[in-house]
């Protein structure tokens, strides 16, 4: 028995339907703008803004500026298709929107085409159209950023559909495609490392693979496992070397604690929203950080119902898959149990079980994972259609009634910056991601008291996090609140001494102080740190030829010239006076030679000239041009 069998003729039908479903309820976010890390990564990254640019960005940390190596992301897919589009558009997010929306429905026909090879046709079809509209993909089809988790869904499902539509035995060509989508995925989002688990369970799905069969499987299989394996330590030993780590350093948004207690009480929340998310997604938020999900200190009833709620599904997953494998075609309740261990496997590098990952829960992360939702969800809708196939049609056309108005009504809360937090502090006033917000938006409009109330409950309830602390130091220092900028970062330079921003927001404070000693103490360690830092050697070299050290100011700024800054004509007039109050006036004439190529005004080419005709008449000697709190610095 079919259900809805009239559309079904064929598997493109099925397709089509589903792809159209996903169409039509995406189609509103099309009027969006830039919002949330859109500006991040996309507006304010100029390094994916130029042709010239883009080649240094694929090998460079996916979050650009203060805190990229610190956030542990490289995905140079992702990064090239955003320079791509750039080209293409520049800052118009119409293509950027378009190119989400369509990869959307691009990856919903293949999740139908997957499924098909799994089950009955009538079960694929339904878990494309619950794919299509559930409202737990807003977020990563309404936010242009949300294109780092469609991309390597739908790179993922290719390779998917490779692999099951091969034969027995891999051969080298079908294990060489495969890899190559592994690494494009890979390169998308590090989650698409989860392939190789998905392969087997493909496999195991598919037939019984007792202990006794696994070295038959082995001998079949071999070349696509040896494959994916070296592309998946080739992309890690070039994290490697991007960000200096494999593993995230920063733990999710004010959940440090978890790295110091048992994970298990908070992680019982968590798995109470995955479920809740999955099955009534009504709540939908952009955070959800401590204030929305708390860091629980021991077990209570919300995180024992979410213990409770992960038993019991891993145990109905059990019964499920003792059921016999999956022919093609054949209507089977191992389909259930295969639908959770794909959410298990392809969720887990951001469950923070096995470790610490960048978030709690966000929406965008359950993109991927929901396709075994969907899988379970169709063949329990089929399922149910065989015995009353009336009560299946009205509660399919519900779900899909309620989850398609769901998430036409929830696209536009991602328009614009405006409207994300908005709603965010509408919905979760409490939330220390609101307080946050909140906080900025008050220095903002120069309302410093409301912020800095707003930045004491943030800190209050996300605690002492590295990023929170360091962001809220910048606002403060660019306000001129230097000595509270000062107390926090003082604090969170010794709570984690190994990063860099820290203590070179310290040195930015100091220089502002007029405290050039200190200054120079604090760029050293940022600068040990990491040492390719434009501004820090700019204040570097402030500092020391405020303390008449002209040779080592020299040196300092030509280093940040050497990294960036060399295009501004103030730096070579700098460098040109140190040279001269060294006594060397050759390097100094060199040095304003370079300034006057640079000079882009008329203003500041009689500058150039000026100081050209007192250095020849041997009284050249102007203040520092380039002072701490310049345009060029940070």
């Amino acid at each position: 028995m079919k259900l809805l069998a009239s559309p079904l003729r064929s598997v493109r039908s099925a397709v089509l339907l589903s792809a159209l479903l996903a169409a039509v309820f995406s189609a509103n976010s099309l009027r969006n703008d830039f919002a949330y890390d859109d500006n991040h990564i996309i507006t304010e990254n100029t390094a994916i803004q130029s042709l010239e640019t883009l080649p240094d960005a694929l090998v460079s940390p996916y979050w650009p500026g203060r805190f990229g190596r610190e956030l542990g992301l490289w995905r140079p897919t992702t990064t090239l298709l955003l320079g791509l589009e750039w080209a293409v558009a520049g800052p118009d997010p119409l293509l950027y929107h378009l190119v989400n929306v369509v990869a959307h429905i691009v990856t919903t026909g293949l999740v139908v085409l997957v499924l098909a090879e799994l089950m009955t046709l009538s079960a694929a079809f339904v878990g494309g159209l619950v794919f299509a509209v559930h409202p737990v993909h807003v977020e990563a089809v309404a936010n242009v950023i949300g294109i780092a988790e469609i991309l390597p869904a739908l790179l993922f499902l290719l390779a998917c559909l490779v692999h099951l539509r091969g034969t027995e035995r891999t051969s080298w060509p079908r294990a060489l495609v495969m890899g190559a989508l592994y690494a494009t995925a890979f390169g998308a989002k590090e989650s698409a490392v989860t392939l190789p688990g998905v392969i087997f369970l493909l496999d195991a799905a598919r037939q019984r693979l007792a202990p006794v069969d696994l070295p038959a499987y082995v001998r079949d299989r071999w070349k696509v496992y040896l494959v994916l394996v070296a592309v998946a330590s080739a992309m890690l030993i070039a994290r490697l070397q991007v960000l200096g780590s494999i593993a995230n350093p920063f733990g999710p948004l004010g959940a440090d604690l978890l790295a110091e207690v048992p994970r298990i009480w908070t992680l019982g929340e968590v798995w109470s929203n995955y479920v809740r998310l999955m099955v009534l997604p009504l709540d939908l938020s952009a955070d959800y950080s401590p204030g929305v999900i708390p860091i629980s200190l021991g077990w209570h009833a919300a995180n024992l119902v979410g213990v409770f709620l992960a038993l019991a599904t891993l145990g109905g997953a059990w019964a499920a898959w003792r059921r016999p494998a999956m022919e093609k075609g054949k209507d089977t309740a191992r389909v259930a149990g295969f639908g959770v261990v794909w959410f298990l496997i392809t969720i887990s590098p951001l469950a923070n079980v096995f470790f610490i990952s960048g978030v709690l829960l966000a929406e965008r992360t359950l993109y991927l994972p929901s396709v075994g939702f969907a899988a379970a969800l169709g063949w329990l809708v089929v399922r149910l259609a065989r015995e009353r196939r009336t009560l299946a049609v009205v509660t399919l056309t519900a779900l899909l009634t309620f989850m398609g108005w769901r998430t036409w009504t929830r696209n536009p809360t991602w328009r614009d910056n405006f409207t994300v937090f908005g709603t965010l502090i509408a919905d979760y006033p409490h939330s220390g991601r609101s307080q946050w917000v909140l906080g900025d938006l008050f220095f903002q409009q120069g309302r410093p008291h409301q912020g800095l109330v707003s930045y004491r409950a943030a800190i209050n309830i996300l605690g002492p996090h590295y990023q929170l602390i360091t962001e809220i130091s910048k606002k403060l220092i660019d306000a001129g609140y230097y000595e509270a900028a000062e107390h926090l970062l003082l604090f969170t330079w010794r709570d984690s001494p190994g990063f860099a921003l820290a203590p070179g927001l310290l040195a930015v404070v100091y220089s502002q102080r007029g405290m050039p000693e200190e200054t120079e103490i604090y760029c050293r360690i940022a600068l040990a740190i990491d040492g390719d830092d434009a501004v820090r050697e700019h204040l570097l070299a402030w500092a020391l030829a405020e303390q008449g050290r002209w040779e080592e100011a020299a040196t300092a700024r030509q280093a940040a010239i050497a990294l960036g800054e060399g295009e501004h004509w103030e730096q070579w007039v700098s460098l040109a006076h140190y040279r001269a109050q060294a006594g060397d006036t050759v390097a100094a004439r060199t040095a304003l030679d370079s300034a006057r190529v640079r000079a882009g005004t008329k203003r500041a080419l009689q500058e150039v000239d000026s100081l050209a005709g007192t250095l020849r008449a041997g009284t050249f000697a102007p203040p520092d041009t380039v002072s701490p709190g310049s345009p060029t610095g940070p």
